[in-house]
């Protein structure tokens, strides 16, 4: 098929590798090294002396894998003919995109098919509340991403992924963070158990949290620092002082602008693009996909879709299983799952049980002195089918993929137990909580 892509930004790959997953993964794991460096080498023998952190040098270490990311695409845009405008796309028509080009042309392209992949952007807090964002001062992830110093003390609006994540490199750089989450648990959408471990170790690493608690209003005086007006569940006012506020209370579809009406598509109450199972919109030839859909706001579950989209266009049995998308937490360590938690198979009814292993108990965890967290491992309590997994630990993220192997063939937690895993890996506490869940662990 003949394709274009029609992208403003100017670099391709969206928010993932601009200003989302990609950069904040090169400071996460710059900033882990550091940490390393200066709590955990003298103890193995490497004497170092003292450590410093090069923030300008961070910085830059962060452009260039980004930079040699995006670049990446383009050339193989190039290699496999696709067609790639730098402008602004709008619907002139169900069957037709107009173009304002970055140059200051304008172009105008047909299709047969069209497809809508204009992700998400951050959320934000009313203006009336006084902490309107700046990047600057008040930020978002994007800011976040590009301060121009090291502050001594940040507040994080909102205890998920983004906040935990970008909270942990400023955490280690030194800075003092205080996580706001309005309900009594961090990530409340994980598996309580592991959400309660994440936070205790997260505690342990210097973090502090005030659950329960809002934010009622704000002041940005700017170098001189912001103020965060918090009421507390029982009523208790506060307010805290820090040099920035980062605001990472969700993100919502993008839409702004692409003329939808023209084409005959009108957003749900969410702010979404509606489309059916087969990511088809209610306008024949358009489809839609990624952020700007129902479903996680994740790259690689609307690289899935885009997959699946292109395949049905071409006649094919495009398919996406939801159920089996991963989601990682790349603190350190780190936090994956695929499937039901416990809450949700309680709520279900379903019959299950469950086996977990902790990492304590791991060989190669315990030798490289990296041993917080476990594996948990939920099964049907009638077939032993696996129904969900959840890891707190060193390469959790690189760990849930053997889990959604296993979930999307269907797996029992007796094939993993009986699967030969390597000695000594981390992959081991996958197969003993596999046992403890279809039998019984042999370490622990």
């Amino acid at each position: 098929m003949k394709t274009v892509c029609i992208e403003k930004r100017g670099t391709l790959g969206g928010t993932c590798l601009n200003v989302g997953c990609i950069p904040s993964k090169a400071l996460l794991n710059s900033t882990h090294k550091f940490h390393e460096a200066q709590h955990d080498f003298a103890k193995i023998g490497i004497m170092t002396g003292e450590v410093k952190m090069d923030f300008g040098q961070l910085m830059k270490s962060k452009e260039k894998a980004v930079g040699g990311l995006t670049s990446g695409i383009e050339y193989l845009f190039k290699n496999n003919k696709v067609d790639y405008l730098k402008g602004w796309g709008k619907f002139a028509s169900a069957n037709a995109v107009d173009v304002d080009l970055n140059d200051g042309g304008k172009d105008q392209i047909t299709a047969d098919n069209i497809i809508i992949a204009t992700g998400s952007e951050p959320a934000s807090l009313p203006d009336k509340l006084g902490l309107v964002i700046d990047e600057e001062f008040v930020v978002t992830s994007t800011g976040a991403l590009s301060l121009k110093k090291i502050p001594k003390s940040m507040v994080v609006v909102g205890g998920g992924v983004i906040g935990l994540e970008m909270g942990s490199v400023y955490q280690r750089l030194g800075c003092q963070v205080t996580v706001i989450q309005h309900t009594e648990i961090i990530c409340p959408f994980l598996d309580r158990e592991v959400a309660k471990e994440f936070m205790r170790i997260l505690k342990k690493q210097g973090m502090k949290f005030e659950l329960n608690t809002r934010v009622m209003s704000g002041e940005n005086h700017k170098e001189k620092g912001v103020k965060v007006n918090i009421e507390s569940k029982d009523g208790k006012q506060r307010t805290l002082d820090t040099d920035v506020c980062l605001l990472s209370i969700g993100r919502r579809p993008f839409t702004g602008g692409l003329q939808l009406e023209k084409a005959g598509l009108a957003l749900n109450d969410r702010g979404q693009v509606d489309t059916d199972d087969h990511l088809k919109t209610g306008v024949p030839g358009i489809w839609a996909i990624g952020d700007v859909i129902k479903g996680a706001m994740l790259a690689h579950k609307a690289e899935e879709e885009g997959i699946a989209v292109v395949e049905t266009i071409h006649g094919k049995k495009g398919h996406v299983n939801y159920d089996a998308i991963p989601g990682v937490i790349y603190t350190h360590p780190e936090v994956a799952n695929v499937g039901k938690t416990e809450e949700e198979l309680k709520a279900a009814g379903i019959k299950y049980k469950k086996g977990k292993f902790p990492f304590q108990a791991n060989s190669r965890a315990r030798t490289n002195d990296d041993s917080d967290g476990m594996v948990k491992m939920l099964a049907c309590a009638e077939t032993d089918k696996i129904l969900g997994i959840h890891i707190i630990g060193p390469n959790a993220g690189e760990m849930i993929a053997e889990g959604v192997l296993a979930y999307e063939y269907g797996a029992s937690c007796e094939d993993i137990a009986r699967t030969c895993h390597a000695h000594p890996t981390l992959s081991e506490a996958f197969k003993e909580a596999a046992m403890d869940a279809y039998d019984k662990p042999i370490h622990f």
